[in-house]
């Protein structure tokens, strides 16, 4: 595999993120980007709440979203044109398309790489409900087909070039990275499991089984301290927590349709994006314990800190809106409306949400 991968500790890595933030176009900072399934990228202006011009993809479907920690280039998975967006931000235009494969979906950039998952096998519309016939099914063609699992295409957004691919399960998703920064884990919805692999050679190293605990693996986080992970079990109503070595050692329920997940900076407070429970569900990580639940909108499934930790903006896509939270009460502070069935939504500066991390 022709792919490498450099991990630095954390305070340095905050510096460099200061250092380039003060470097980029002062009118590109402060800003939040909001990839619409049905539209463009939403730019907000996270001073006043407001949102500004779009960019135009084109004929795109975006849905996964990272940034550069530089703010200089977002980059945009579109689902029907297989292939990755990378967007100038100077210019707001698209400066380069990699093809990576069918049904791209979950973006996280990493340096100067993005990981990308697809899903060659999928077909694009909402999975069977898990046990159904229709599941069984699907499950049975797939087998009968011998079709392909989906895949993490690593991309070098320096050459624009797919430069390797890690081989997930059924419908991969969610993506993270170990604390040591040699290892990618990833959720597969279908296969039931997550996933452990060696970053440069692609090499399965676990699977931890979340059967037990419910169906469809969704997201997936590292503390802040690098000594658990979270994955949310979408059809569970539950979230598990895996140590250091990616053992299970707790499942906590939570509410309706747990989805996106994130810590705050400190490691404080982990928040969960409820799809159908319509909230955010805060739990206390030293306990597991629930301690808040705060309204948003209709499938919500991802979330983002703005840089400054003080609001929370959540992308809900069946009510076509992004949801303003104050961090601390838990209150709405506005609804900024009128979006396209709004998938992802990551910050500059970079901060913590369910898709990125500074």
């Amino acid at each position: 595999m022709n792919t490498t991968f450099s991990f630095r500790p954390l305070l340095l890595a905050l510096g460099c993120v200061a250092t380039l933030t003060q470097a980029a176009d002062p009118a590109a900072s402060n800003v939040a980007y909001v990839s619409n399934q049905n539209g463009n990228i939403t730019v907000i202006d996270l001073k006043t709440f407001t949102a500004g011009t779009e960019i135009d993809l084109g004929k795109a479907t975006p849905r996964g979203i990272g940034i550069t920690a530089d703010g200089k280039t977002l980059v945009v998975a579109s689902r029907d044109s297989g292939d990755v967006l990378l967007v100038d931000l100077a210019t707001r235009k698209i400066a380069n398309r990699v093809p990576v494969g069918k049904n791209p979906e979950f973006v996280r950039v990493r340096g100067n790489q993005a990981f990308v998952s697809f899903e060659p096998a999928a077909d694009g519309g909402p999975p069977p409900k898990p046990g159904s016939k229709e599941a069984q099914e699907l499950k049975k063609q797939r087998e009968d087909d011998k079709e392909e699992p989906a895949r993490i295409a690593i991309v070098d957004l320096k050459t624009g070039k797919k430069t390797a691919e890690i081989i997930g399960g059924m419908e991969t998703e969610g993506i993270e990275f170990s604390a040591d920064g040699k290892k990618i884990i990833i959720t597969n919805e279908a296969d039931e499991n997550l996933s452990v692999h060696d970053i440069a050679s692609g090499k399965l190293l676990k699977k931890i089984d979340t059967k037990p605990y419910g169906h469809r693996p969704r997201g997936i986080k590292m503390a802040p301290d690098g000594k658990s992970y979270i994955a949310t079990i979408e059809h569970g109503n539950k979230f598990v927590v895996l140590d250091a070595e990616f053992n299970v050692v707790k499942a906590v329920p939570t509410g309706d349709t747990p989805y996106g997940v994130a810590f705050d900076r400190s490691g404080s407070r982990l928040f969960i994006a409820l799809a159908k429970g319509k909230s955010l569900q805060v739990f206390d990580p030293a306990t597991y314990q629930p301690v808040a639940e705060w309204p948003t909108g209709d499938r919500c499934w991802h979330f983002t800190f703005t840089p400054d930790d003080k609001h929370i903006l959540a992308a809900c896509g069946r009510s076509n809106e992004v949801v303003v939270v104050d961090a601390t009460s838990g209150k709405i502070v506005t609804r900024i409306g009128d979006k396209k069935l709004p998938w992802g939504i990551v910050t500059f500066p970079k901060s913590f949400g369910s898709l990125d991390t500074p």
